[in-house]
């Protein structure tokens, strides 16, 4: 009986975190276009912010990370379909050079892929 119980309550467990970062509450989608010359992306709390960002196709751009999360998962960030990635320093602005690419949505990600955003090149 026991051990039922133990096998119950990890179940719940799994079932628990697998809801709570894949298909549990679902944040407001932050959306921005470049007003500036630079373009800040904010690391804290489990989210880029803005996560969609839209910039004109066929340039280079620098996207400036700041992170204010210290979770070891922050600290990276992944755009795999331009083939970037850059560490993120604590508390500091990243600059992160993204090459001119086709009009496309491109993700981007923590390591673990619990971050996400996407940039929309129009």
């Amino acid at each position: 009986m026991g051990a039922i119980l133990v096998n119950l309550v990890g179940l719940l467990l799994i079932v628990g975190i697998v809801w709570w970062f894949w298909l549990g509450p679902k944040r407001k989608a932050n959306k921005a276009m470049p007003t500036a010359d630079k373009l800040q992306i904010l690391v804290k709390d489990g989210v880029y912010e803005p996560d969609h960002i839209r910039l004109p196709a066929g340039r280079a751009a620098t996207l400036h990370f700041l992170r204010e999360d210290p979770s070891p998962c922050s600290e990276w960030v992944l755009f795999p379909d331009l083939e970037v990635s850059a560490e993120l320093t604590l508390h500091r602005d990243t600059p992160v050079i993204l090459p001119a690419a086709n009009p496309g949505e491109y993700p981007f990600t923590c390591q673990m892929q619990m971050y996400r955003g996407t940039l929309i090149l129009e």
